[in-house]
């Protein structure tokens, strides 16, 4: 176990503050928690802790007070940030509209020697690694020690915006130890010296932190491309919020909407247009810092984002320590058939309640009213009607359904709505019932043949809809089915892709129909993707989307 020191410099950051603030801070006596201090115009001043926020004085906050400290510390760069010379605090200012000085944000810095051993490993792999956490987390904090240790042995280039990592002043703070520092002037020219580091020091690992933009994720795509190390961090918290951040998103590899063939979408068991990941992610690994001690660690970003995509999202590793400064780690479980619903997988196969097999073909046990009889065709179910209810208390056993021409995610969206214990498998072997389209079950395709052979019950749908599968296992599990009144997405997103398509093949312009806010906002997103231009218009509830050229 690692020893863990922190350097913090509080003297030097008390002494720029009004005495009698310095001294109430000092009188708070909780120095090793303290975040901020926090000083506006006409307000009481107040001091942030790990544990909350609290006020420091009775009196408000003078014009006087806040000039005191402004005269005590570094110029103000064009991101409104101020350091202290050879340390690592923050002062960051607000403004009114003349441009005076109105608040200020007083971080405290501090150099943590030790907290990076809970991921060192990876560290030293020379695998690009991206950090994500909520503000204040200690994101910065393990970047500035990660690059510490990785300049024991490689050169290392800190491309350092506001001074975050390296601290105030021309000479680093002593926490970088032998990495060298490259400051940044302006935060929107990052890009610029980042891919000047690469160009002009020859570095094997460059560590950036606060990657915003999108200039930045591209600058970092083609330093990774280079064969150099990054560490970085970024905003968002999770591998899902960076997928659905279109700025960030290529630091993951994105994704976009494709179109397969019909063989693929059969072979997949998927509708024809699916998300897939764009492009190799520029970071190896992500660490999400879900408490100052406890992150999630995506060890494949690339098998993670396809996981993703494909409704198998993989459970990541946990790393933690604990009171006694111990490092504990609980790898990933292996995942092969993925539980669907509030159901558990089972190792035996489950009986299906209330149901008896025959000739392939599920049929109910008992005779049910007329107004409740599904409908049916000569060749299996299609579902219509509403089931009959399970009995009140009755346990729902799993239920491992193949599906043959069937979106699997459709399939897995469904059940977590109706809360069924519904299993998808990968293999005719591992299913205890097959769920089909009525085409395809007409066309005897070998799967359905194969899955007769073998008396499963097969439940034919005539169309690939929610409505339909949502039926399909309400009549399976014996529920009340009410219909859905969500937002069909991935009909929805086939219907844009469709326009796009036209409008590239020389449509002057495709109206969408009448669509939700949210809806718009992914049809406008997709069109973006394509560089096409799309405009809202028309009155809710019939506002729509239009898709063209310029």
């Amino acid at each position: 176990m690692t020893q863990r020191r922190i350097t913090d410099d509080l003297q030097a950051l008390l002494g720029v503050l009004p005495p009698k603030i310095a001294q109430a801070v000092i009188q708070a006596n909780d120095s090793d928690h303290l975040l901020e201090i926090v000083l506006d115009l006409g307000r009481r001043p107040m001091v942030r802790f790990t544990s909350g926020e609290h006020e420091l004085l009775q009196e408000e906050v003078t014009h006087a007070e806040i000039e005191y400290v402004v005269s005590r510390i570094g110029e103000f760069d064009a991101d409104n940030r101020a350091g202290l010379e050879r340390t690592l605090h923050r002062i960051s200012a607000i403004r009114n509209r003349r441009g005076h000085i109105v608040g200020l944000t007083c971080r405290v810095g501090r150099a943590v020697y030790g907290t990076i051993d809970i991921i060192q490993d990876l560290i030293e792999s020379g695998k690009s690694i991206l950090i994500l956490g909520r503000p204040g987390i200690g994101k910065t904090t393990m970047l500035r020690e990660a690059a510490r240790i990785l300049a024991e042995k490689k050169r290392v280039i800190i491309v350092d915006t506001s001074n975050e990592i390296g601290g105030d002043g021309d000479v680093p703070h002593p926490a970088v130890g032998r990495a060298r520092r490259m400051q940044v002037a302006k935060p929107s020219l990052q890009h610029e010296v980042m891919i000047e580091a690469v160009e002009n020091h020859n570095p094997e690992v460059i560590v950036i932190d606060e990657i915003g933009r999108e200039l930045e994720a591209a600058a970092a795509r083609t330093i990774a491309e280079r064969g150099v190390q990054l560490i970085g961090t970024a905003h968002g918290r999770t591998l899902e919020n960076l997928l659905l951040n279109p700025t960030l998103s290529d630091l993951v590899g994105g994704i976009e909407a494709v179109t397969l063939s019909d063989d693929e979408a059969r072979r997949r068991g998927t509708q024809k247009t699916v998300l897939e990941r764009r492009a190799p992610p520029t970071f190896d690994v992500l660490i999400e810092i879900q408490e100052r001690d406890r992150l999630a660690i995506h060890a494949d970003v690339a098998a993670a984002v396809d996981a993703l995509v494909r409704s198998y999202p993989l459970p990541p590793e946990i790393r933690y320590r604990d009171e006694n400064g111990e490092i504990h780690i609980e790898k990933a479980p292996p995942t092969t058939v993925r539980p669907v619903g509030m159901g558990m997988a089972s190792s035996a196969p489950a009986p299906l309640g209330g149901m008896r097999r025959s000739s392939g073909v599920e049929q109910p046990t008992q005779p049910r009213p007329a107004a409740e009889q599904p409908l049916r065709s000569a060749n299996g179910l299609n579902l219509e009607l509403p089931a009959a209810s399970a009995q009140p208390g009755a346990p729902l056993q799993p239920v491992h359904i193949y599906p043959y021409g069937v979106a699997r995610n459709r399939l897995q969206q469904s059940a977590k709505r109706l809360g069924v214990p519904a299993i998808v498998v990968r293999e005719l072997s591992e299913a205890e019932a097959l769920i089909t389209l009525r085409t395809y079950y007409r066309g005897r395709q070998q799967t359905i043949l194969e899955a007769e052979q073998r008396g499963l019950p097969i439940y034919v749908l005539r169309a690939n809809t929610n409505s339909q599968i949502e039926q399909m296992l309400a009549e399976l599990f014996n529920l009340t089915y009410h219909p859905s009144a969500l937002d069909n997405w991935e009909e929805t997103a086939m219907q844009t892709q469709r326009a796009i398509q036209l409008v590239m093949n020389g449509e002057r312009y495709v109206d969408l129909a009448p669509a939700s806010a949210a809806i718009r906002r992914m049809q406008h997103e997709m069109a973006r993707q394509a560089d096409l231009t799309s405009h809202s218009y028309g009155k809710e509830p019939n506002r729509r989307v239009r898709i063209y050229r310029e």
